[in-house]
C-alpha cells in the first residue's frame, strides 16, 4: 500500500479536523500516516484522528514524496478557452477528504449556470451538497471549489451554494466513481 508508512513532520502546519471542519494546527514532531493525496490536498491520520492539510505543505511531511501521476492536480487551464465543460472538469479536481472520489463522480454537484456580466467575463454558480448534512468539511469543500472555479480563464465571480434538494443518495454515484470505489 503506497501511504502506509509513517512520516512526522518537521514544522508546525495548518489543518482541518475531518470531520468537523476545524481549522488547527499541527506541530511540529506529528507523526502522521498519508491516506489521501488528491486534488492538490493531503489527508493525514495521526494519534489523534484524520486531518486535510494543503498540498503546499507537502515538504513538511518528512520523507513524504508527493506522486503527481496518482494525484488528482489542479492541471493548467491558462491556455484553454473558457467553457461549461472546464467548469466540469475543474470540479473534478475537488474531493471530500475521507472518499477518494471526485465531487463530480460523487453525485454531489447538481447544476452548473454560466452567465456573461458587463464586463464581458463569465459569473458561474454551482449548486452542489454532500453526502450527509451534518458534514462539517462542506464549506471547506465547498470553498475548494469556488477557488478552483474563480482561477478559471475569464470567470469574472464564481459561487458555490450548498443545497438540500434533492438529498444525496449513493445511486447518484456515476458508473466512474462506483468503480472507484470498488461498487461495481
Amino acid at each position: 500500500m503506497p501511504y502506509s508508512k509513517e512520516h512526522s513532520l518537521s514544522r508546525e502546519i495548518a489543518a482541518t479536523l475531518i470531520p468537523a471542519g476545524n481549522a488547527v494546527a499541527l506541530p511540529a514532531g506529528t507523526r502522521v500516516f498519508v491516506t489521501q493525496a488528491l486534488g492538490g490536498n493531503i489527508t493525514v491520520r495521526t494519534d489523534r484522528g484524520l486531518y486535510r492539510i494543503s498540498g503546499d505543505d507537502a515538504d513538511a511531511i518528512e520523507g513524504y514524496t508527493r506522486n503527481p501521476s496518482r494525484e488528482a492536480s489542479d492541471s493548467s487551464t491558462d491556455a484553454v478557452a473558457f467553457s461549461e465543460q472546464l467548469v466540469w472538469d475543474v470540479l473534478k479536481t475537488c474531493f471530500d477528504p475521507e472518499i477518494p472520489v471526485n465531487i463530480v463522480d460523487l453525485g454531489l454537484v447538481y447544476d452548473v449556470a454560466v452567465e456573461r456580466n458587463e464586463e464581458g467575463k463569465h459569473a458561474v454558480e454551482v449548486k452542489m451538497t454532500l453526502t450527509a448534512q451534518g458534514c462539517g468539511m462542506g464549506p471547506v469543500i465547498a470553498q475548494d471549489a469556488q477557488a478552483k472555479v474563480a482561477m478559471l480563464p475569464d470567470v469574472g465571480s464564481a459561487r458555490v451554494h450548498i443545497v438540500w434538494d434533492p438529498v444525496w443518495t449513493p445511486q447518484m454515484i456515476t458508473p466512474a466513481g462506483r468503480l472507484a470505489l470498488g461498487l461495481e
